[in-house]
């Protein structure tokens, strides 16, 4: 995997971070409301996961917003 693709997912598990600590939330209460493991979101915040568009449409809907305010600007970030 590239360094620029690493960073895209550093850049967009920092985003889900963001909105999730927004909303006060703990990683278990956001994986509760996403229906997700709150292992895989863990791993999802640390950049480590690369997120299939299911799981984007499931963060984005228990974080509420939109998958594209998930997705907006992490292509090309540095």
């Amino acid at each position: 995997m590239s360094q620029e693709s690493k960073n895209q997912l550093k850049a967009f598990g920092l985003r889900v971070r963001k909105l999730r600590e927004a909303l006060d939330w703990s990683q278990d209460q956001l994986a509760e409301q996403a229906d997700l493991h709150r292992t895989y979101i863990s791993g999802l915040e640390r950049g480590e996961r690369n997120v299939s568009v299911l799981n984007i449409l499931r963060l984005a809907r228990a974080l509420k917003t939109t998958p594209g305010k998930l997705l907006d600007d992490i292509e090309g970030r540095r």
